[in-house]
Parts: C-alpha cells; structure tokens; sequence
C-alpha cells in the first residue's frame, strides 16, 4: 500500500508540476531542493507515474554512490508498500535488484555509464536524474555529457533532469539547454527545521591535513566536540570525517561514552549501512560517517551533527606518477548540506570544527574532479565513445590538456588506444570492465599467464584497497582475505567473482588457479619471474591461453599483476628501506626514514625485496619519495616482461662528478639495469655532455681574470644601454649560446679541469660584432680607460648601473665637464678621491660641482691634506697627481 501520507509530507510536491512542463517542453531541467523534500524518493515515483499522477515512464536515478543508490531504492519501495525490485529496484557493481515491472532503477554512474557504452540509446527508458550533480564526481559529468550527446543525435524526446541541493544552477542549466538555450531552474522551497550553527574550533593550532594525514590533535578534538554535544543536546549525532582511518581513530576515542557508536563509510558492510538508515531502537546513537552521509540519504534521529570541515578527494601527482586520495578543507556547499542533516525532522545544531572567520575562506563549491583526477578512465570512456580529445562533449569543465595527454599515454602503452586515440576492440572490453583500465590490462594479460581466476582475484584487492591491518604485502594481503570473514573479505569475494566472469569471455585464458579454498600454496616464496613467461607486454596474451602457469605462487602471480597493472611502479631496492621506481620516483617502505623509530618495513617481507611491484603509495609531508603502502616481491624478469615498453638500451653520454662519462646502458624507465664503457663516443654526444655539466655547475667553472671580468661588465653595458647589435651576456644567455664562443674549447673538454683552464675573456671575443664592423668601435663606446687632465688613464668600472670613474680629485683640475661614454648617451659617474684615495665626493656633473661643492670640500681636505695644492679656481688650475713642493721642483 501507497504510503501517501508520507508521500503528501514532502515539500518537493509544490515544485512537480513545474518540473513536468519543463520535461514535456523543452525535455531537460535543473531541479533545486534543498536537503530532505523529497527530490531523491518522490520526483522519481511522480515522473514514472507510480503514485497514479501522469503515464507511466521508465525513470533512470544515477547516484554517486552505492550506499545512496541502495538507500533510495529502498525509500521509495517503502513508500509503495514494495520490497525492492519490484516496481523500484537498484543497480550497483556486483549487485542488482530490479525485475520487468522495474520502472525506477537507481544506479549509481558508473553503472550508467557501462550502459551507455552498451546501448547509447538507453531503450525503454524515459527519463533519466542525475541526483547530487552539485559534487561533479566525474562519472557523473561524464554521463551527463553523454546523455547530452545522445539527445542532439539519437534520442531528443530522452527527458534528463539534473538535480541537487546546493549546486551551480545557471551553469548546469545553460549546459542542459544547449543551442536552444538554457534550461528551465526548478526550485523547491525547503521546509526544513531550522539548524543553529555552534563554532567550536581547537583551542591549539593543529597542522593542516597533508595527502592523508591528519593531525591526531585535531581527531581528538572532533571526539570531544562530540562528547560535548551528547551532554548539551538531544537526539543523535551524526559525525563528518574524511575516511575509513579517522572514523576509526574517533571511534577509539569515544569508547565508554553512553552511546551506541556506528560507522558508515563505502567499505561498510550493507548490513551496517541498512541499520544505521533504519534508525534506532531507543538507544542514543552516534554516527561516524565520510561524505556519503552528505545527501541522498537520511539517517533517522538526527538532531546534532559534528563537522570536522575536512573531505577526501581524488588527486592526480602527475609529477611522480601518483593518483590517491587526499585530504582538503570541505566546501562551503558540503557544509551546508552536513548542516542541514541535523534539520530533517526537528530543529537541530551543527558543531563546526573551524573558526567562524575561517569559514568565508572555503571554497564555494567541491573543486571538480575533471580539473584534479586521474583522466584515464575518463579518456577511455571518451574514445570509446567515438571522441577522444572530448572536444564535442558537453562538460561544465574542459578536461586539463596535460592530463588528458598523459591519460592518452597510459592508454596507448596498455593497448587500448591507437596512434590516433580511438578505441581499440581491446580498449572497448576494457572499458566494459568496471574497473580502471589499468586493471583491466592486468586481468585481461594476467589471466593468459596464471588464468582469469587468481587474476581476478588479485585485481579486485587492487580495485579497493585492502584494510591497513592486512599488511603491506599484497601476497600475503590476498592470503588474508581468502581467509577472512570481515566486510572488506565478503566485499572481496564478490567482486572477484565478477571480475572472473568478465574476464572468462572468449579470447582468455581460463586457467583453474586456485582461489578461495582452492587449495593454493599459501606459503610460496616469490618465485622467478620465468615461471610466469615473458608475454606479460601490454597488449600480449590477451588472445591466448597457451602456456597459462595456473600452478605458480601466490607470491609471483601478486606479483606478475600489480606490475601489469602499474608497470611504472616496478621498482629496485637502493638500500636503506630504499626503492627507485621505472617512473623515476624514489619509494620507501613504511616505516622507512629517520625519526620513525623502527626499520624500514619491519614485520614485513618486503623488507628484504630486490625489487617491487608497487600497488598503492603516497607522498608524504615534505618528501620528496614516495611511500610504499601495498606491494608484492618481484624479480627483474618479472619487471622486465611487465614493464618491456620501458626498456631501452642505447648509448649515453653524460657529465657526472666533473667529467664526461660515456657507456652503453640498458634500462627499465629510471632504473639503470646494466652499463659497460663506452670506447669510441660520437663527438657531438661528447661535446653535448660537456654543456650540460657547464649549465649544471655554472659559468664559474671557467677561468675569469679580471680583464676578462672587465670585458664582460663593458659589453654587458653596452647591450643594455645600446641594445643590438651587442650580445646579452647574462649567464643563462652565455650559458644557451656556449656553442658560439666556446665551441672550439667545449670540444678539447672532458673534465671540470679542462673548463676551469679555458679563459672566458679570450672566448667572449668571439661574442663581439665583427661581422657588422661594430666590433672596431668597442673601445670608444665603452672605453676601459679613460684619459684625465694630470695625463693618467683611468679605469672604468661598468660593473654598476652606470659606469664608474673613480680618480684623485686634483687630477681633474681644469676639466670643465663630466666625460660621456655610449657614444655620449651615458654620463660617467665621477667618484672624486682625495690624495690618500679615499671617497671625497660623487658627481655625474663635474661642472655643477666645480661651481657649488668643491668649495666644502676644498676646506676639509686643505685642513687634512696641507702639502697638496688647493687652488680657489679649479677650472684654471693645473691638473697634477703631485704634492705643492713636488710642483715646485719641476
């Protein structure tokens, strides 16, 4: 029976029949409801006309998640009097619940997007909700983009609403209106209860969140804050913290409060998930709960919530070759939609772990994954769809031009991609895999070596992160989970299973490896690498199942796998703890490093690894290596099969420690495998060599006299007051044209000592205008000496912002205007010394300070400097370098 009593409750009922002149009209619209009016459960039944308001429709609802997707079904089935898959059903990876008479199917994005690849026209359904738009996961901006493309081209009557709480209504409704214009905005007042906002930020700085750490001294706060609302407020409280290891941490510290303490999370076991939905039976209650308590979903009883501000996303460290998780500050819109939590059935509060001025500094909205992730499954999808550069998609955001070519680049080594980005057939089985395609690479190639079953299972631990408290061997991890009963093992099973039934379609190898009580050696060492064959490249084995090894170790199919799947990561032990990756970045165990207190890898059999296959790592605060979290021990023929579009061998010619060194070397990506001499090196390796460790060590290698600092100070003048045709002769100019006033030099030397014997200012010669002619006028723009009126040649100094004369003031007697150089564009700045050569005065206008300053100077320096001439007319007197008697004498 219909529950319309509850169905007549929900606010969003004032904003249907605009919704529905939207879709009958233009076949698009954006719907606003805030948190709580019913837009997940009731718009759904209205549209598929399942509480007998208008015809009958198949209505698509896409979730961001399983646990939402799971959720709304199960409310709305409520609502019919249904038990789901009936009349509402769901779909999520490994778990479907819908029959024939399903006309609501919620599916989360993922899911959606498998289907559109299957079937772009999506038969027989009507409509389709893209729920909670607002956190632009990038499923979800790529089905839409899809969705839109399948309107303009194949099915312009498919009704498509986008819908959230909190969201970028006008973009979304110009992106949904297209060339017609925007889409209509339908708003649906809320009625929630009101919801007081109570600041209660740490009373001690705490470190901000890094990658994935948090300061425990901020998890212990959150704890307090939520003892703290148990004893002010009523109700339950729903607690917000970004993963699995902080809800955990919490969770230990809240132990003894009087209080049942739940955690919900994606890994949590959907019986968990159920009961924390269903509500209490009397007993208060705190929820510990990631985002995916943000929306979709109520929690029953919830009159508090705790708001740590943080939140965990996905990022892309395209510099070391990382996609993981981290840790940033929550938005905004994510704090209103925690918040309004606490308003869903009664009044409530929310405690804000940050500072009321802190608050206007959060970002608006959740930064887009397609600006930050890891695009190739992105870019997969596009390809598969017949666009790889994502050019005629319609996207809120344009994918990163860099990151949209490094995605390209994973896809073409892993053979699912042509030259050109379109999809391969391989590509396309890939992309119907549900998983990463680098997983997919690693089932379908791991299946030809070890069968479609042990790879499964190895690619469903590599598909979700196994617990911490399995160790950080992947091995020894699988081993765990065979034997465990835990949610993540039952998680596990379920999904391998899936993954061995996709993976056993004709063209794989069907090897009868064992599995979960197959019977395996548990207790194998890692075995060689030839024991798994050499058709581990990418694109090999795919078609085969001829030499399959179902008999190998656990240890060497972990290993085979995660090195198929990130071949970059295979990595080579550098002592210490140390690794050096393919990719070039540097690892350490955890543990590893100093201040830690243990040994790299204690407890684990990594430790004493030659070489790795690196599953998951992450970087952390202020290193520069990464640290291993999960890997399996490998051998070099194993990283050399799996990794062989890495290998290389050729000849280099490099500087290092002060010479050249040449060899022919073979290796892995950045690992160096093996070397040998190299006897006869081409001479433009040699010379090319000889550069680089000059750029590298600088132009102070070279012999600079000081003439030939001289020389460069007066060219360096000149290209700056004159300009062309006299070279720049900065050090990166010097530096990028070596070639041409050291060449003949740079090929006689091998060694730092050759350079440091090389004079600068004999070679800097070679940089003057002599083609031009300009080079014979040199020495009277710029002149290294200059003649003054006792006879003497001065130097000049150009080493300042203007050229410098510095000269005993008597010599200067009878010179009635300051000297010009620079073809007298430029004054000389005259740096008048007295007979000892001190400083005296500073004029760059002799004639001003014969007439206005020398007579102070002339007394202060008569009283000091008596046997010297100081006449009262400097302009008529005679220039000398001598004392008075010394004049006398002739």
């Amino acid at each position: 029976m219909i529950a319309r009593d509850a169905l007549a409750q929900l606010p969003v009922r004032t904003a249907l029949p605009a919704l529905r002149e939207a879709l009958d009209g233009a076949g698009t619209a954006v719907l606003c409801a805030p948190p709580g009016t019913g837009k997940t459960t009731l718009v759904p039944l209205e549209l598929a006309g399942l509480t007998g308001a208008g015809p009958r429709r198949r209505v698509l609802v896409a979730e961001p998640r399983r646990i939402a997707a799971r959720a709304a079904a199960r409310r709305m089935a409520w609502l019919l009097g249904e038990k789901t898959g009936e009349q509402v059903g769901f779909t999520v990876r490994g778990e479907r619940r819908a029959g024939p008479r399903t006309a609501v199917e919620v599916v989360t994005t993922g899911v959606l997007l498998q289907r559109l690849q299957r079937d772009p026209e999506l038969a027989g359904v009507d409509v389709v909700v893209l729920d909670e738009c607002h956190e632009r996961h990038l499923d979800a901006d790529t089905c839409a983009a899809f969705l839109l493309d399948v309107r303009e081209t194949l099915r312009p009557e498919l009704r498509l609403v986008a819908a959230s709480a909190t969201t970028d209504a006008q973009g979304w409704a110009r992106l949904l209106g297209g060339s017609e214009g925007a889409a209509q905005v339908v708003e649906a007042a809320g009625v929630s209860h009101p919801v007081d906002v109570a600041w209660a930020p740490p009373e001690r700085p705490v470190r901000p969140a890094h990658g994935l750490r948090v300061d425990p001294a901020l998890l212990t706060h959150v704890a307090g804050v939520v003892r703290r609302a148990l004893r002010e407020r009523s109700g339950d409280v729903l607690c917000f913290l970004p993963g699995v290891g902080e809800i955990g941490r919490v969770a230990g510290e809240l132990a003894g409060v009087d209080a049942e303490v739940l955690q919900v999370h994606g890994r949590a076991p959907a019986e968990v998930q159920d009961a924390v939905l269903a509500g209490g039976d009397g007993v208060r209650r705190v929820v510990l709960a990631t985002s995916v308590a943000e929306s979709s979903l109520t929690v029953p009883g919830v009159r508090v919530v705790v708001d740590s501000g943080l939140a965990r996303v996905p990022r892309m460290d395209h510099a070391r070759g990382l996609s993981a998780l981290t840790t940033v500050r929550a938005s905004r819109a994510a704090a209103r939609q925690r918040a309004g939590r606490a308003g869903r059935e009664a009044p409530g509060v929310v405690y804000r772990c940050w500072a009321e001025g802190v608050d206007a500094r959060l970002p608006a909205f959740p930064e887009p994954e397609i600006k930050v992730a890891d695009l190739t499954a992105f870019a997969l999808q596009t390809a598969c769809w017949g666009d790889p550069s994502a050019s005629g998609l319609a996207l809120l955001d344009p994918p990163p031009a860099g990151a949209l070519a490094a995605a390209r680049e994973v896809l073409t080594a892993i053979g699912a991609v042509d030259g050109e980005g379109r999809a391969t057939p391989r590509g396309a089985r890939m992309a119907r895999m549900g998983v990463h395609p680098r997983l997919a690479r690693a089932l379908l190639d791991g299946a030809a070596e070890v069968g479609v079953k042990r790879a499964a299972e190895v690619v469903a631990l590599l598909s979700e992160e196994p617990p911490r408290t399995y160790g950080d061997d992947l091995a020894a991890a699988w081993r765990t989970a065979r034997r465990g009963g835990d949610g993540y093992a039952a998680r596990w099973r379920q999904e391998a299973r899936r993954l061995a039934s996709v993976g056993a379609e004709p063209g794989v190898a069907r090897g009868s490896g064992g599995g979960a009580g197959g019977g395996v050696d548990s207790g194998g060492s890692a075995g060689s690498g030839a024991e798994v064959g050499a058709r581990a490249s990418a694109g090999a084995g795919a078609g085969t199942n001829a030499g399959a090894n179902t008999g190998a170790s656990d240890d060497v199919v972990a290993g085979l796998v995660a090195a198929l799947a990130f071949p970059e990561r295979v990595a080579r032990a550098r002592g210490a703890g140390g690794y050096l990756m393919a990719s070039g970045t540097g690892a350490e165990l955890a543990g590893a490093g100093p201040g830690t207190g243990a040994r790299a890898g204690d407890g684990s059999r990594l430790r004493d690894a030659g070489w790795l296959a690196v599953a998951v790592a992450d970087r952390p605060v202020a290193s520069v290596s990464a640290r291993v979290r999960l890997a399996a021990v490998i051998d070099e023929e194993t990283a050399r099969a799996a990794a062989q579009a890495l290998y290389s061998s050729g000849e280099e010619v490099g500087w290092s420690d002060g010479e050249v060194v040449a060899r022919t070397v073979t290796r892995l990506g950045a690992i160096e495998l093996s070397s040998r001499p190299l006897t006869t090196p081409d001479p433009e390796l040699l010379r090319n060599a000889v550069v680089s460790g000059l750029r590298r060590e600088g132009l102070g290698l070279l012999r600079w006299s000081p003439a030939a600092q001289a020389l460069r100070q007066r060219m360096a003048f000149l290209h700056r007051e004159v300009g062309a045709p006299w070279p720049d002769v900065s050090d990166a100019a010097l530096l990028e044209r070596a070639w041409d006033w050291l060449g003949i030099e740079l090929g006689r030397a091998r060694r730092r000592a050759d350079l440091e014997r090389i004079d600068a200012g004999q070679a800097l010669n070679r940089l003057l205008p002599w083609a031009t002619g300009d080079a014979a006028r040199f020495d009277a723009l710029a002149p290294e000496r200059i003649e003054v009126p006792s006879g003497s040649h001065i130097r000049v100094d150009y080493g300042g912002e203007q050229p410098v004369l510095a000269v005993k003031l008597q010599e200067l007697f009878g010179w009635h205007e300051s000297p010009r150089v620079a073809d007298g564009r430029v004054p000389v700045l005259v740096h008048l010394l007295s007979p000892a050569g001190r400083p005296a005065a500073v004029t760059a206008d002799l004639a001003s300070f014969w007439r206005d300053g020398y007579r102070s100077v002339r007394a202060e320096l008569r009283g000091r400097y008596p046997k010297h001439p100081w006449p009262e007319d400097p302009t008529t007197a005679e220039p000398t370098r001598h004392t008075s008697a010394r004049l006398k004498r002739g």
